[in-house]
């Protein structure tokens, strides 16, 4: 979805300045490269700190385990008290986790923190998914153009068909219309290449 909004504005925006096709496609292609490289190393930039940020927050939950396993498992039990489990047995559990300092952490981590942190996502999964999936989207309003296409109009119909196809297949994994997510991602998309056709129509003038 961002790789389809960021181009088809992209291209909107310098078509409607008026420039010739050839120009277009090589701002068009610079706009997949430089924003694919753009989210895939947003990507792993952000899972990479999150799992620091995990992995910090497990050294430091290791550490209070070891020093106040007391107030570790009281902490724990109240966490349990809090779903409806017994305030004796939450205890009792809490306590006997505890022996366990390897698993302890593990529960601490995700009852407190609400992560795992043996099931730490990849950066690298997340930033090649990121820059395969924009370059995808990219590359719909680009293909006209790539093949041929003279004018505007093919490429941004080739984008607003390529948005509410992405939008209807979004509300596969919701319980919302699929007509309905199409219809707004397409509104979305088509805001965004209007204000940027605007604006390239004003260097014309």
């Amino acid at each position: 979805m961002d790789g389809l909004v960021t181009n088809i504005a992209l291209i909107a925006g310098v078509g409607g300045g008026g420039i010739a096709p050839r120009e277009i496609v090589i701002t068009g292609t610079a706009g997949l490269v430089a924003g694919a490289i753009s989210m895939g190393l947003g990507e792993f930039t952000s899972v990479r700190a999150q799992n620091e940020q995990l992995a910090a927050e497990v050294a430091k939950e290791r550490i209070e385990l070891a020093r106040f396993p007391e107030a570790e498992a009281a902490e724990l039990a109240r966490i349990w008290e809090a779903r409806g489990v017994p305030a004796g047995l939450a205890l009792e559990v809490a306590s006997i986790l505890g022996r366990n300092p390897d698993e302890a952490v593990r529960v601490h981590a995700q009852e407190e923190l609400g992560m795992d942190p043996n099931d730490s996502p990849s950066p690298w999964t997340a930033a090649i998914s990121s820059f395969v999936c924009f370059s995808i989207g990219a590359l719909v309003p680009l293909l006209p153009y790539l093949l041929g296409a003279s004018s505007l109009t093919l490429p941004l119909a080739a984008g607003g068909a390529g948005l509410f196809v992405a939008g209807a297949l979004v509300a596969r994994f919701t319980r919302r219309s699929w007509w309905w997510a199409g219809l707004r991602q397409l509104l979305l998309g088509a805001a965004a290449a209007g204000a940027t056709y605007l604006i390239g129509r004003l260097f014309v003038a």
